[in-house]
């Protein structure tokens, strides 16, 4: 079965929804005009329980089905990017400094389109929980919104989330078992030395010295003590010292870094070996170091039998060769991962097609997929809690 044919029929009004939301981006946690936009389309849509302010300004819709059944959730990011727009698309972004470049326009559209539909046929039992959720771009809006009791107050058994895929073909969608994404930790060291002219080193602590020294150990760390058969990324992304007097060695030098794994062991032994060097860079050099080691988002993994599940209700939508089971994971971070962590379920990824990659300033959502997302969306409702006769 193709897309839904009710869904394509909105399929233009689904369109305009995204475009108003790509011209009024909005960050984190502030999300207050795109919160009410989707609420006041709720509304007309007629779902029948809307709870507004969670997590500061996210939402869960509730739609009932026929008769007693759980209740799944269907999970949607509403945040944008601080980047300047420059994709030129009509209705590019009227906030300067701040862009939808992940599509998350686009995935909130699609899990208001499944509302519409499931509203109207309501072919189903027990209910949805809709979650329009804010923060996901490093606020940790999934974080907050189960530390807030979401998943117990609304009775959720089991959780879906979607990612528009640049790159990948239009109408394909793709999945996998266990992990999809990676965990995401961030470092950040500040050495300080003992600041003076550049004529006189001797006379100096040059923190500059600790910090390069710092940075290549880092190096080490995947090539020395990882086993070639476990994926691990540690990348030094920023390295700050000094100013516009180059006569001048400066006070303090400081250092930061990503960390990504698919491992937990993996993630422990990185900060172990990130704090060993400090404290080695520290006693060679004759600084001081202060590090922040911020363990952020968990490692975003599937349920398997709830990957098979929705990869079976993918097939009915996109047809057999449109899906991938066995996608490879990627190194990116996804704060759906606290509700993975918290119920079973899966994420996937809906082919966006040859398009500038996700936060880049040329990025624009594809609308000719979102009636896809929607119609999987309510057909795995649909598959999941079956009206008995």
């Amino acid at each position: 079965m193709p897309v839904i044919n009710r869904i394509a029929e909105f399929g233009p009004q689904m369109a305009e929804w995204r475009q108003w939301m790509h011209r009024n981006p909005e960050l984190g946690f502030e999300l207050h005009k795109t919160s009410a936009f989707v609420a006041e389309r709720l509304r007309e849509i007629g779902v029948d329980e809307i709870h507004e302010g969670i997590a500061k300004t996210g939402i869960v819709a509730i739609i009932n089905g026929q008769g007693e059944g759980e209740t799944i959730g269907l999970r949607a990011d509403m945040d944008a990017l601080p980047i300047e727009e420059i994709s030129g698309a009509a209705w590019t972004s009227e906030t300067p400094g701040v862009m939808h470049a992940c599509g998350h326009d686009g995935h909130t559209t699609m899990l208001l389109g499944a509302a519409k539909y499931l509203t109207e046929t309501r072919n189903f039992s027990g209910r949805v929980a809709l979650l329009f959720q804010p923060a996901e771009e490093g606020g940790g809006g999934g974080r907050v919104m189960v530390e807030e009791g979401v998943m117990d107050r609304f009775e959720i058994t089991q959780v879906y989330g979607v990612h528009n895929a640049p790159r990948f073909e239009v109408g394909t969608i793709s999945t996998r078992p266990g992990a999809i994404m990676a965990s995401v930790d961030e470092f950040e060291v500040v050495f300080e030395g003992k600041g003076g002219h550049g004529a006189f080193p001797h006379e100096t602590v040059d923190p500059i010295v600790a910090a390069t020294s710092f940075a290549q150990g880092c190096q080490t760390i995947v090539s020395r003590n990882r086993p070639s058969t476990r994926a691990l990324v540690v990348s030094v992304t920023a390295i700050k010292a000094g100013g516009a007097a180059y006569n001048v060695i400066p006070q303090t030098a400081l250092v930061g870094g990503t960390v990504r794994t698919f491992d937990n062991e993996m993630r422990d032994m990185v900060e172990e070996r990130v704090r060993a060097l400090v404290a080695g860079t520290e006693s060679a050099y004759n600084v001081t170091a202060t590090l922040r080691y911020n363990r952020d988002y968990p490692v975003t993994s599937n349920t398997p039998e709830n990957a098979e599940f929705a990869a079976s209700v993918a097939e009915e939508i996109v047809g057999e060769a449109g899906v991938d089971r066995n996608v490879p994971p990627e190194m990116g971070a996804e704060d759906f991962s606290y509700m993975l962590e918290a119920r079973p379920g899966a994420y996937l990824f809906v082919g966006q097609g040859d398009t500038p990659y996700c936060h880049h300033p040329a990025y624009d959502f594809n609308d000719e997929i979102a009636p896809i997302g929607a119609s999987f969306f309510a057909r795995l409702v649909e598959r999941a809690l079956p009206v008995e006769p």
